[in-house]
């Protein structure tokens, strides 16, 4: 079993195929949670990435947005004390525009809210604002 408080790296995934992807990125895989917290209700993988301690986890079957994230989120602060950097990787979709040129296989690195002040990462290597 795997101490909770060696994991500095929460990953969150929105389905479960995002979530199988995730796991195939471990370096290598460690055992359960020794321990997590009382209410928290998420299955987590375990692993290495590098020399960083990995967390992941998905969030549950046909539940989707921020407040579900959030919780998923919560629940992992609470049984992994010590993360650090959180990660919520997956496929987006529905993002055509007619002033920016972003496609297929183009890395969305973060985006606010408002769409202002995102930045993009595309295929072609140049990175812009929002």
């Amino acid at each position: 079993m795997s101490n909770p408080e060696d994991y500095s790296v929460g990953w969150i995934c929105a389905i479960t195929a995002e979530y199988v992807a995730a796991q195939s990125f471990l370096d290598e895989e460690h055992g359960g949670p020794q321990y997590v917290s009382p209410n928290d209700n998420n299955y987590y993988t375990l692993g290495k990435i590098g020399k960083h301690n990995v967390v992941v986890a998905v969030l549950p079957d046909g539940e989707y947005g921020i407040s579900s994230a959030a919780s998923v989120a919560r629940d992992m602060l609470h049984s992994f004390p010590n993360i650090r950097f959180g990660l919520m990787v997956g496929v987006g979709g529905g993002v055509p525009s007619l002033r920016h040129d972003i496609r297929l296989g183009d890395i969305v690195v973060s985006a606010h809210a408002t769409g202002r002040l995102a930045f993009f990462s595309t295929t072609s290597g140049k990175p812009f604002k929002i």
